[in-house]
């Protein structure tokens, strides 16, 4: 039995909240002012067809979150270095780590949203777990590295939310230097060198947008 797609008018519904969700927090001051009557509002549909289509705050923002992500998870899973599987540890680390700077460099309220939604704690964040089991599994790699768990803990830890808000929003540190040191942050833990120059490119910070999918 196929699976029933979704009605054109609930696909419409659907991207216009995703849309003014994300125009929301990207204003806003704290992200707990959006709420939902907010985004029903700007999105032009009752406040039924968010709980419908979302559950809850907290699975809106989730699937605002996710089609933000979509892109670099694909890189991660089946693209081109430096992302993709094929890439070794020692470039593979520090270039997922620089997507991810990036990512919520770009999507900072948002991103503050998701990991302060559930116990206050972005270790619960659904995503989490995803990211340090990948990037634990690239330290097995790295011969001589010990301790991968609390390495990918601590390398995760350099790339959260409220850090980044913290440099970027009340230091206004500039992008490209959080960016190099992050990598030479990565390249010390990992003892590695640094890049030269710029700060590693990832080819998915190039096909990140704003546009939810």
């Amino acid at each position: 039995m196929t699976e029933r797609k979704p009605r054109k008018d609930a696909a419409r519904n659907r991207a216009a909240v995703l849309a003014a969700a994300d125009t929301l927090f990207s204003r806003c001051e704290h992200h707990e002012d959006v709420t939902m009557a907010d985004i029903a509002a700007a999105a032009n549909v009752g406040k039924g067809t968010l709980f419908r289509g979302f559950g809850d705050r907290i699975g809106l923002i989730r699937a605002l979150y996710g089609a933000r992500l979509e892109p670099i998870e694909n890189a991660v899973d089946t693209g081109p270095p430096p992302l993709g599987p094929a890439t070794p540890p020692l470039q593979r680390v520090p270039a997922l780590l620089d997507a991810m700077l990036c990512f919520k460099l770009d999507n900072r309220h948002l991103a503050l949203a998701l990991e302060g939604t559930e116990s206050s704690s972005p270790y619960q964040a659904d995503h989490y777990e995803r990211w340090h089991s990948l990037l634990q599994a690239m330290l097995d790699q790295i011969p001589g590295l010990a301790d991968s768990d609390f390495t990918a803990h601590a390398l995760l830890a350099a790339v959260r939310a409220d850090l980044v808000e913290r440099l970027a929003g009340h230091e206004h540190v500039p992008r490209e230097k959080m960016r190099a040191q992050l990598a030479g942050f990565t390249a010390r833990v990992l003892g590695s060198r640094p890049p030269q120059g710029a700060a590693p490119h990832s080819d998915a910070e190039a096909t990140t947008d704003n546009t939810p999918s």
